[in-house]
């Protein structure tokens, strides 16, 4: 890196006033010029969504009286793409989506919106990561963003290839617990899913939807193999969604006569 300062951007699901953020900017701001566009309110596992049929209202927000960064009425995805195209006086070096609140492993990586923020920088061609720490009780978000800034600084020096994000998951431990870092790939997951039928007040039916992640695959070398170990896995994605390997199988079907 030069002895400029880098410029970073941060973005999250979890919310503009989310202390996962609050403890990635802290930690940031130690190593380059931050600044902060983020959805106004929660929006967790919105995956990749952007909003085309209302307006987006940006505004400011302030924190214990100072500048914070910007509060967008949309999702994570919105929030890079008019951060890029609207608001920031220069592209930023970096993207980092975070830090969220629970996993973002396995099958999780698809509905998140935290990821998809990231995806969004790589799809303009700016290094990105989302970081997530895979807790939903009395998170401690500081090693996480410890981790986050010395990960900026490789992505920083060593760049990724184009298409390529990195998607961090953080066991919610003391860092002198933590195993290491593990480089694996997204593991086989799905959901098993219950809506759970509910009446209001005025005797109208809801639906309200439950469930728990299984894993299908139990390797060594996957994102939530290496968080139960106590690791924080550091998994390469790509938003190429082809299956490359079915292509010459799909062809053989002679579909295109």
């Amino acid at each position: 890196m030069s002895d400029k300062k880098p410029y970073i951007l941060l973005s999250n699901d979890d919310g503009i006033y989310a202390p996962g953020l609050a403890a990635l900017h802290t930690e940031i701001s130690k190593i380059a010029d931050v600044v902060v566009v983020a959805p106004d309110s929660e929006r967790s596992a919105v995956g990749h969504a952007i909003t085309l049929s209302d307006p987006l209202r940006v505004w400011d927000y302030k924190k214990n009286g100072d500048f914070f960064g910007y509060a967008v009425s949309g999702t994570p995805a919105d929030c890079v793409k008019i951060a890029y195209w609207a608001l920031l006086e220069r592209k930023p070096d970096l993207v980092i989506s975070g830090v969220n609140r629970g996993s973002n492993a396995g099958i999780n990586a698809i509905y998140s919106g935290t990821v998809s923020a990231a995806t969004e920088g790589t799809i303009l061609n700016i290094p990105s990561f989302a970081v997530s720490l895979t807790t939903y009780l009395e998170p401690d978000f500081s090693y996480a963003a410890k981790f986050a800034g010395k990960m900026a600084q490789h992505v920083l020096e060593n760049g990724l290839p184009t298409g390529t994000l990195l998607n961090i998951n953080v066991p919610p431990l003391p860092e002198k617990e933590i195993a290491g870092v593990m480089v694996a790939r997204q593991g086989l997951s799905q959901f098993k899913e219950h809506f759970d039928k509910r009446v209001d007040p005025n005797n109208r039916i809801y639906y309200w939807l439950t469930g728990e992640k299984i894993e299908l695959d139990q390797g060594p070398d996957n994102d939530d193999y290496a968080i139960k170990n106590n690791y924080v896995s550091v998994t390469p994605l790509h938003y190429d969604l082809t299956n490359h390997s079915f292509l010459t199988n799909l062809k053989s079907w002679n579909i295109e006569k």
